[in-house]
C-alpha cells in the first residue's frame, strides 16, 4: 500500500527541485523513453527507504552539481508509489532484478550503466556520487 502523498511529497521534490522529470503512469514512461533515444537519460528509481534518503537522492545531487558532463535528460518514477510507471520503467531493463533505489543510464536509448541498491546501501553520499559523475564523463558528450 502506497504512503501518505503528503509524507513521499518531499522525497519526491529532492529530485524534481534539480531537474528530474517525474514520470507518474505508464503512458508517461512511454513518451519519456520514446524520447530518449538520442543522448544520455539518466532514470533515478526512488523509494521511501533510508538508503535513498541518506544516500541515493544526495549522491546523485552532488553527482549534478558536479563541473563535468552530465546526462542530456533526467526522469524518475517512485517505486511503492507510482507502482504501473515504475513497472513500466522496469520494463526498459528487463535482465536487471527490481532494485530500489536505483539508477539507470541510457545511451540513445540503451541501457548502458546500472547501479542497484547494493550498490548504493552502505556507502556514503559522495562515494555513490564519484560513481554516477565517472559514469557521465564516460558516457555524456
Amino acid at each position: 500500500m502506497p504512503y501518505s502523498p503528503l509524507l513521499v511529497k518531499p522525497m519526491r521534490e529532492e529530485l524534481t527541485s534539480i531537474g528530474f522529470k517525474e514520470l507518474l503512469t505508464p503512458d508517461e514512461v512511454d513518451a519519456a523513453m520514446d524520447g530518449a533515444n538520442t543522448g544520455v537519460t539518466l532514470v533515478a528509481v526512488n523509494s521511501v527507504s533510508g538508503c535513498a534518503a541518506g544516500m541515493a537522492r544526495p549522491g546523485v545531487r552532488l553527482a549534478l552539481e558536479s563541473d563535468g558532463r552530465l546526462p542530456d535528460r533526467l526522469f524518475t518514477v517512485f517505486d511503492e508509489q507510482d507502482v504501473e510507471a515504475t513497472a513500466r520503467m522496469r520494463s526498459h531493463f528487463p535482465d536487471i532484478p527490481p532494485s530500489s533505489p536505483s539508477f539507470a543510464l541510457f545511451k540513445d536509448g540503451e541501457l548502458i550503466y546500472f547501479v542497484p541498491r547494493h550498490r548504493i546501501e552502505g556507502r556514503d553520499a559522495q562515494a555513490l556520487a564519484a560513481d554516477l559523475t565517472a559514469a557521465f564523463e564516460e558516457y555524456c558528450q
